[in-house]
């Protein structure tokens, strides 16, 4: 028998972390991918990538067919949320575990799993489906300003805004329906209402609620993550429930196979559910679940894909907190200094800078709006949140403002 494999669909800001959880695991991972370019920045890792068109489930199956002729593929898997449906249509073709496809397709679609979850009684926002400007701004007088439009598939928060105005939704409109946004599918908006309180995610594998984090966003009109803290100091009262809410919304998508994380709002009526994402969460969920409690996420996902025994109990207790670096304009990226000295500070677990010098910044108003982040780990809260801080002012950069020539 050759080598045991494990097939990753595509990736994302945890792609490393796959690969290298793997490999601790004793599994060779291969990727397959549409543009296996964008993972030379893995090169040290000496990782197997393959040219396949990952939309094409035929061309999935040909390819994995292929590779079983030479390896023991002990599993398949993605953290992407646009290939995880075809994840789970894979590892029934070929007998391995994997997720239900028909819940995580009916998750993907947000307005689908608007209608499941308001069905089973889970408390979401008044929301309504468009198809165009006109049903677009009819929702919008239907629900009341101020609203949330987006479109109904996506994710990373792209091209999702608050809108307070009339002006405010025919601006967004332009640019969703006006041949700057890429859609997936045919343009269909979810246009719903704006629910206010304190952000929290439930972390989630199989059916068992890890842990509840604190999320905390810039200010709208856009929703771009500013900072995380796991575990979220939250009363009994409120973890038990969100940790109630969680569980009928497992149920009412028909899930409770591998990571889920449930994004919430805590109103005047209590958790209200913001999105259920039945995948792997992208960064920087699973280093603070790993700093916090000493659960692996990734390499836990993975022994489930490859049918291992799985273990999420706790080695020990701390607070983590992650901070993301967001500009405040769009140019040239002129300098950006302080990493080195930001990650000696006591407390201070991972500092990472994506910027580099010359880089245009060009801010889109979600997660890819972002130079770099600081992850702080210790015994307390405040303690965390202090070397985070300490950190962060260590960082610094400057942004050359684009010059416009004038006629």
């Amino acid at each position: 028998m050759g080598k045991r494999v494990l097939i990753l669909i595509e990736g994302a800001s945890n792609m490393r972390l796959y690969v290298q959880a793997a490999r601790r695991l004793g599994l060779h991972p291969i990727i397959l991918s549409a543009n296996p370019g964008q993972y030379d920045h893995l090169a040290a890792e000496a990782i197997e990538a393959i040219r396949v068109d990952t939309e094409n489930l035929d061309a999935l199956i040909a390819e994995c067919s292929r590779l079983r002729t030479t390896y023991d593929i002990s599993g398949i898997t993605s953290a992407v949320e646009s290939t995880y449906t075809t994840v789970g249509k894979l590892c029934r073709h070929f007998g391995l575990p994997g997720p239900n496809p028909g819940s995580i397709e009916r998750c993907c679609n947000k307005f689908e799993q608007r209608e499941f979850l308001a069905k089973a009684g889970v408390p979401v926002p008044s929301y309504r489906l468009a198809e165009n400007a006109a049903e677009v701004e009819s929702s919008a007088a239907e629900i009341g300003l101020p609203v949330v439009v987006k479109p109904a598939v996506g994710s990373g928060s792209v091209g999702v805004r608050l809108c307070c105005t009339a002006d405010e939704i025919a601006q967004h409109l332009t640019y969703l329906l006006g041949g700057m946004h890429m859609w997936r599918t045919s343009p269909r908006i979810l246009v719903e209402e704006f629910v206010q309180g304190q952000q929290y995610t439930a972390q989630i594998m199989g059916d068992e609620i890890i842990g509840i984090e604190a999320a905390h966003l810039h200010p709208p009109p856009r929703f771009v993550f500013r900072q995380w803290v796991f575990p979220a100091p939250v009363t009994s009262n409120q973890r038990e429930h969100i940790a109630e809410v969680s569980q009928k919304c497992l149920r009412a998508l028909d899930l409770g196979w591998g990571p889920t994380n449930i994004e919430l709002r805590w109103t005047r009526r209590g958790p209200v559910v913001v999105e259920v994402n039945p995948r792997m969460p992208g960064w920087p969920d699973p280093q603070l679940v790993q700093q916090a409690y000493g659960v692996d996420l990734v390499a836990e996902h993975i022994k489930l894909v490859i049918g291992d025994q799985w273990d999420l109990r706790s080695r020990h207790s701390k607070v983590a907190a992650a901070r993301n670096l967001v500009p405040d304009s769009d140019g040239i990226l002129d300098w950006i200094t302080g990493g080195s000295q930001a990650a000696a500070v006591p407390g201070v677990t991972e500092v990472k800078l994506y910027g580099e010098p010359k880089m245009p910044i060009v801010r889109k108003g979600d997660y890819r709006d972002c130079l770099g982040y600081v992850i702080a780990a210790t015994l307390s809260l405040p303690e965390t949140e202090a070397a985070l801080q300490r950190a962060v002012k260590m960082i610094d950069w400057s942004i050359v403002p684009l010059q416009i020539e004038r006629e």
